[in-house]
């Protein structure tokens, strides 16, 4: 048997295992850590060891390449499990899953009676399940099975973090054996709108021209593959034979595509399912697109969407060395070295980004996540939106405990939203929950659901009747997983296509914009919209069963039209009857409506004829407050009183405050009962609100205010004089004659805060300001006399005016 990298420290391995029940093993690509592993830990381990892989087509790979090794065939020594096929035996002692295989063993028997040893393979690429597997077998064997063995492998994941949540487990490493590969840039960056498909073409085309070997070469996902094969088949060397590989193919083309070339050289064109745990012998050449498909997901949309991003370092290093396992190799990649800087050291975790809904409901279901320990725990608003989905499909109760209902759907290998309607539908919406969990089986088609459901359920007859591309392959693997689904599925009741997937999406149910764009508002409170030529364009209701996910209006790619009796039927219960009475900012007035509403969806509106007063008032309230006091009836008059009141205030007098803002947060209190006949701005604007304010008062609080705080001041005349109290101090504005013999400064408050006062000349023009009309008679006055007796001569200049009688009358001519 070859020797590979890992068997130098696989004695450490054993020991540090056997010794501390954990351990953690980095070692680079092409070490030969996944097929060498379980088998050297084999002979030590009570039970069986079960070890889990990313991905179906490496979980499969994996176990065929150790039946090899033991000359056995699959399914004895060593087996498999992945979803919708098994291949163990009653003498299997090794099994390869796939990630959520070992989760639903976990809630099933949370002891993993008979199993020995966890191995978690290729954690680096941070699954969501992998993730909560870990958490759950951490736990497990913290409480219940402190015997069980637990090994995390890792090709580039920093080892530290996991090593210190497992309580400090020994880290093991190989140096591994990788060969040299040499790197080729990009001259100069792409220019500007430069297309992928082209350049990633002309880059393989070139790889071929000048190297020997099979090349390898990495795009972000089948539409690429299949763009970009088309592109190269005029152009391939006659010794080129091209393989496409993807996880969605049939399991013979993934076979074809990992063996080695029978003749001539071989061109793999691969998403990121070769990054890791596979080896494609003949492959010494990497051709780097640069790019990675991710799902993202928005938990104020509530959508997931598939979203194209530059890869990260981590990767671009994980691909390179692809070219290095068997053989000195070159990479290529699609962009320069410059560029490289700006690349992210590592992908961020499924956890931080994917929909968390499954994640919800497994938590639920092994009685919450107190304790658990995640190496990057779950965003809290992913995790309360996928909760709240959950108890919108009853799988949670108000307490958010898991219901009957949520542990069938648990049970079931499908999204909560697609289990909800399996169990709900019955058998009947097998197909339809097969086609939804798996990619669209149709190219270039409409968005109209029912299309693709009818490619699944009749396909010849598809084929002869409808012009579009069907993808086979995808037809036939989701017919085949419909079989097994409806095996899982007890009949039910009566539904269509359309309440099946309103049954799935409830919070996707749309109702049509008015106005000619073809456009929804969807129940979950988020926008969508479609090309105007499409078939549903017109459609009232929908169910949008796939969008792109964009934050702002989402892009309908796949969609059914909902007829509203069928809405009403499925969700009458949720259909709530609302009367309105609100202010609407748009048009200034009060509106009220009666209305029926699905969510979002107001699917019954008609006008409230017989709205209560109460009612009018408390919109029209929102109403002064979109306005402002200034625009409703803050007369000059209501502007002095609440500045008199203020001011009282602000000297320590037990009075509410009349500022703007303190009169708006309690408006409720004194404003409310005089707003019941008010239904537009205009109405706001007749309002007199002096005596709501006065009215806001008590009696003694009145008397208090009108006698501390007077609205005139009666000069020795006896005429009343408006005092202003919107100024730095309260004022008065008199002719100075007028206050001849006035001795003693006027003021008011509490405090006996002195007037400001502003002396007028006979001709009405300010001629002195004084807060001290006493020191201005003493001081000030001589020179006013002297200036004013030249200007007003037939006026009354006393030489002492503290003892004159105040007059606003001139001297008789003569005199």
């Amino acid at each position: 048997m070859t020797t590979l990298p890992i068997d130098s420290v696989l004695d450490d391995l054993i020991a540090a295992l056997l010794r501390e029940g954990r351990a953690v093993l980095q070692a680079p690509p092409g070490a030969g850590k996944t097929t060498r592993v379980p088998l050297a830990l084999l002979p030590h381990v009570d039970g069986r060891i079960v070890m889990l892989e990313p991905r179906r087509l490496a979980a499969r790979a994996a176990a065929e390449r150790m039946a090899e090794t033991l000359g056995e065939p699959v399914g004895e020594t060593v087996g498999y499990r992945i979803r919708g096929e098994a291949k163990v035996g009653p003498r299997t002692r090794i099994e390869v899953v796939t990630e959520g295989i070992l989760t639903r063993q976990i809630q099933a028997d949370p002891t993993l009676e008979g199993i020995g040893l966890v191995i978690f393979d290729e954690f680096h690429e941070r699954s969501l399940n992998a993730d909560l597997g870990l958490a759950l077998t951490w736990e497990l064997r913290t409480a219940l099975r402190p015997d069980l063995l637990l090994l995390v492998m890792s090709a580039t994941l920093d080892a530290g973090p996991v090593a210190t949540m497992l309580d400090d487990a020994p880290v093991v490493t190989s140096a591994g054996r990788a060969f040299p590969v040499e790197t080729r840039w990009l001259p100069r960056p792409l220019p500007v709108g430069t297309r992928f498909e082209p350049a990633i073409a002309e880059l393989i085309l070139q790889a071929l021209s000048e190297t020997p070997g099979s090349v390898l070469a990495f795009l972000p996902g089948e539409g690429e593959i299949r763009r970009v094969e088309a592109l190269l088949r005029p152009h391939l060397p006659a010794d080129v034979h091209a393989f496409p590989l993807f996880g969605a193919m049939e399991q013979g083309a993934q076979r074809a595509a990992l063996a080695p070339a029978a003749e001539g050289r071989k061109l793999v064109l691969a998403t990121a399912i070769a990054e890791t745990s596979l080896t494609i012998p003949d492959v010494r050449v990497v051709v780097d697109g640069g790019r990675a498909r991710r799902a993202r997901f928005d938990p104020g949309s509530g959508m997931s969407r598939l979203v194209t991003e530059r890869v990260t370092r981590a990767e671009a290093e994980q691909r390179r060395g692809r070219a290095g396992r068997v053989a000195p190799g070159i990479c290529y990649r699609l962009w320069t070295r410059g560029e490289e800087g700006a690349l992210l050291p590592f992908p961020p975790a499924e956890i931080e980004a994917a929909d968390l809904s499954g994640l919800a409901l497994e938590l639920a279901l092994w009685g919450g996540d107190s304790g658990l320990a995640f190496l990057t725990p779950p965003p809290a608003p992913a995790l309360a939106e996928a909760r709240a989905l959950l108890a919108d499909l009853g799988a949670l109760d108000a307490g958010g405990r898991i219901t009957d209902h949520g542990r069938r759907l648990a049970a079931l290998p499908l999204h909560p939203r697609l289990g909800h309607m399996l169990m709900t539908a019955g058998q009947d919406a097998a197909p339809l929950a097969a086609l939804l969990a798996d990619r669209d089986p149709l190219r270039g088609a409409p968005p109209d659901l029912a299309l693709r459901l009818e490619a699944v359920t009749d396909p010849k007859g598809f084929a002869a009747r409808r012009p579009f591309d069907v993808n086979r392959a995808t037809v036939d693997r989701i017919r085949q997983e419909a079989r097994r689904l409806k095996r899982m599925t007890a009949a039910a009741g009566q539904f269509d296509t359309a309440e099946m997937a309103a049954l799935a999406y409830p919070d996707r149910v749309g109702l049509r914009r008015s106005g000619d764009a073809p456009r929804w508002v969807l129940s979950g409170g988020k926008g969508a919209a479609m090309d105007a030529g499409d078939p549903l364009a017109r459609a009232r209701l929908i169910v949008a069963t796939d969008l792109d996910g964009d934050t702002r209006e989402a892009r309908i790619r796949q969609a059914i039209e909902l007829p509203e009796a069928a809405l009403r039927r499925l969700f009458s219960d949720q259909i709530a009857r609302n009367d309105l009475c609100e202010w609407s900012r748009r048009d200034r007035r009060v509106l009220a409506r009666r209305q029926e509403r699905f969510g979002a969806l107001v699917l019954d509106d008609r006008i409230w004829r017989d709205v209560p007063q109460e009612a009018v008032a408390q919109a029209a309230l929102d109403g002064v407050r979109d306005l402002g006091l200034a625009a409703c009836g803050m007369t000059d008059a209501a502007r002095r009183f609440a500045a008199r009141v203020e001011l009282l205030r602000t000297q320590g007098a037990d009075l509410p405050e009349m500022t703007d803002a303190g009169l708006l947060d309690r408006a409720g209190d004194w404003l409310l009962p005089h707003l019941g006949r008010c239904r537009t701005a205009d109405d706001l604007r007749g309002l007199n609100l002096l005596e709501p304010l006065r009215q806001s008062l008590s009696w003694d609080q009145l008397q208090m205010v009108d006698r501390l705080a007077p609205a005139q001041f009666e000069t020795p005349l006896g005429r009343r004089v408006p005092i202003d109290y919107d100024g730095e101090a309260p004022g008065i504005t008199v002719r100075l004659q007028e206050l001849f013999g006035v001795t003693e400064h006027p003021t008011v408050g509490p405090r006996r805060l002195p007037l400001r006062i502003t002396l007028l000349s006979p001709g009405g023009k300010p001629v002195q300001v004084t807060m001290d009309l006493p020191g201005f008679w003493a001081n000030s006055y001589a020179d006013v006399r002297k200036d004013m007796r030249g200007r007003y001569p037939r006026h009354p200049w006393p030489e002492d005016p503290r003892v004159a009688e105040p007059t606003v009358r001139a001297k008789p001519r003569g005199t």
